[in-house]
């Protein structure tokens, strides 16, 4: 299974227990405002700090990160170090890579993968390290066999000089002791933030009585999170649009999936249902397809027409007026 991805402005990776570390680092060119270099650092799938080419300074991403900065100097130059002597590695490597594929202009994308997963409850451990171009899988290290594996005959020449000038034992100590060391650290950290578990609030929503019926579930924590709709509590994938998991202001996320509702008759809408679920946890949020729970651009059905109502109310209000001003002016007149 390919573990690579084409990282840009923000890194979603659906992951489950156990718990990872993932280091994603990416070189770009012929991309115009965009970093040529950047680089993340993800726990249990929570971006935790970030650096490219126009900062300084790593930039921790969550609070207790921030906390491990303030506390250990140390481990924040190590992490300024990592971040420009692969910035300058990265820039030299994708300009060998155009030359080795015969490219002179375009969008290209390099990029690394390498990290670790970790169950702590049955001492499970895996590493991993690849590598990838312009989508596509470069070349990848084997930890078991201590061995680099190409499938692009343009990285054949890597695999037989990184086999044999023994940075494979780096490539093992790294994946294995140094990467075990640094995701005990930060779940030591983060451990309160990650363990916690925000339920979201979820609506249908409508533009129109035409248009798909939107499930929208916005504010759940962590992301490690799926939304989407069910038909006789069978999921749907015909008809169904889903989105992308996005980041709110205040940490949460949100996300939404759409139902085409042009063939639903009406009897059949009792048949469809909603699901927002956690990874991991067995409790879920069930909204079932109901026409009194759609909210619209012109609000509920009963809002709809409760603002009529109040209108004429109004109407009628004003009208009573007038006429009591009428007969006043009457009886004035008529005085005169």
């Amino acid at each position: 299974m390919k573990r690579l991805f084409i990282f840009l402005l923000i890194c979603h990776i659906a992951s489950l227990e156990p718990h990872s570390l993932w280091y994603i680092l990416s070189a770009t060119t012929g991309i115009s405002d965009f970093p040529e270099f950047l680089a993340s650092g993800v726990v249990d799938g929570v971006v935790v700090g970030y650096c490219d080419n126009s900062l300084k300074d790593t930039i921790p991403k969550t609070h207790w990160m921030s906390k491990l900065f303030e506390e250990d100097p140390q481990h924040v130059q190590w992490l300024n170090n990592k971040c420009l002597l692969n910035r300058l590695d990265f820039k030299a490597t994708i300009i060998t890579l155009k030359q080795r594929f015969n490219q002179s202009e375009g969008v290209h994308i390099f990029q690394r993968t390498n990290g670790c997963f970790w169950d702590d409850e049955t001492g499970e451990f895996d590493g991993f390290n690849e590598y990838g171009y312009d989508g596509e899988d470069l070349i990848r290290f084997d930890l078991k066999t201590l061995t680099w594996i190409s499938p692009r005959r343009q990285t054949v020449i890597n695999k037989h000089n990184w086999d044999s000038d023994g940075n494979n034992l780096y490539w093992k100590h790294a994946l294995t002791e140094d990467c075990l060391h640094f995701l005990k650290l930060y779940l030591n950290y983060g451990k309160s933030s990650l363990q916690t578990t925000v339920h979201p609030s979820v609506s249908l929503l409508q533009k129109s009585p035409s248009s798909a019926v939107t499930c929208h579930a916005t504010g759940f924590y962590p992301e490690r999170a799926a939304v989407f709709w069910r038909k006789d509590g069978q999921e749907l994938h015909e008809g169904v649009e889903e989105g992308e998991i996005l980041p709110n202001n205040d940490g949460t996320f949100q996300m939404s999936v759409d139902l085409n509702i042009s063939s639903v008759t009406a009897e059949d809408w009792r048949r469809y249902d909603c699901i927002f679920w956690f990874a991991g946890l067995k409790d879920s949020i069930i909204i079932r397809l109901d026409r009194t729970m759609i909210r619209t651009n012109q609000g509920s059905f009963f809002g709809k027409y409760l603002g009529i109502a109040i209108g004429v109310v109004l109407l009628l209000l004003a009208a009573l007026a007038c006429t009591l001003a009428f007969v006043a002016w009457r009886r004035n007149h008529n005085g005169l």
